[in-house]
């Protein structure tokens, strides 16, 4: 059961070397990487993996391309998953990711993949988010999905009392996680978190319960702050996201949440918003381990990069 990723990143070379060698490790048989901005580094080192794809998305590549260059990055994304599948004849499932992402089960992928009967089409894998402060390659914790239903609120006050009412499923970015599509039904377009086949979205789909996507969000304080900026104004904190409740109960967007802390504590209460919600402190994995919620991982990406991009380890 060969499975495959497509990824538009826009990074330096370590970053997208990591993402890439890591899910080599873990059994990708094909990893699509489009690079949304240049990194001659990192092409040069994918270029000379078997099992790597990779294009350079410049200016030559988005001409005649239907109106050109889409301004928005997800629009972009998109494009190039679902140009990918339609070239992915070598692979049984391709999956759209994001270079902070990264899949983590106890199994193989292809495992779980070949368990599903052949009349399922789609397979979504649920987030995980990083606790920050902490080194992946010793430890890192996570704080896991919430299913859906009449406790997840609950949950999420307990776990966040300050701030956790404004936040969905308790996770400062995506809960809806990645879907795997197999490959082969046709004319299938990929979304961010979704896909369309005919105008259906996510036909046949099952939930991958076992198999997690490790988001690393915020890995610490200063990566966090560095990229809020652009997330508040056209990323995952941006203003035509909906709120986490509805209004009627008092709920706001985390774009609403921001702008008013902001407005009343400016980079203090970001950072307190920051420590309560994302820093990884024993008393958060207590909340978390009490509600069955935490989540524990190595990765070794340094020895993932070894194996895989040797010449570039030695750099």
């Amino acid at each position: 059961m060969n499975w495959g990723i497509v990824a538009t990143i826009k990074s330096d070379a370590p970053a997208i070397l990591r993402f890439a060698a890591y899910h080599l490790e873990q059994g990708a048989h094909r990893i699509y990487i489009y690079l949304d901005a240049p990194c001659p580094e990192a092409q040069e080192a994918l270029e000379a993996h078997p099992r790597a794809r990779v294009v350079h998305c410049d200016d030559g590549y988005w001409t005649g391309r239907n109106s050109g260059r889409p301004e928005k990055h997800q629009s972009r994304q998109t494009f190039n998953a679902t140009r990918a599948y339609r070239r992915a004849s070598d692979v049984d499932w391709l999956i759209h990711m994001d270079v902070d992402e990264f899949l983590v089960s106890e199994t193989p992928v292809a495992a779980h993949l070949g368990a599903l009967s052949a009349d399922v089409y789609c397979a979504r894998t649920r987030p995980m988010e990083l606790l920050s402060g902490g080194n992946p390659q010793i430890g890192a914790a996570f704080k896991q999905f919430i299913p859906p239903g009449r406790a997840r609120e609950e949950t999420v006050a307990a776990l966040y009392p300050e701030y956790g009412q404004h936040l969905k499923g308790g996770f400062l970015s995506h809960i809806a996680g990645k879907l795997f599509v197999r490959t082969g039904l046709g004319a299938v377009k990929f979304r961010i978190h979704n896909a369309f086949l005919d105008g259906e979205m996510n036909p046949a789909e099952r939930e991958l319960p076992d198999l997690h996507l490790a988001h690393f969000h915020a890995p610490d304080w200063d990566a966090w702050r560095r990229h809020y900026d652009y997330r508040f104004t056209r990323g995952s904190y941006r203003a035509d996201l909906g709120p986490a409740r509805p209004r009627d109960r008092g709920g706001m967007t985390v774009h609403e949440l921001f702008a008013l802390i902001e407005e009343e504590a400016g980079e203090a209460g970001l950072r307190d918003f920051f420590d309560e919600v994302c820093t990884d402190t024993p008393a958060l994995r207590a909340r978390l381990a009490a509600h069955g919620l935490l989540y524990e991982a190595r990765f070794d990406f340094d020895s993932a990069i070894a194996s895989q991009f040797p010449d570039f380890a030695k750099i």
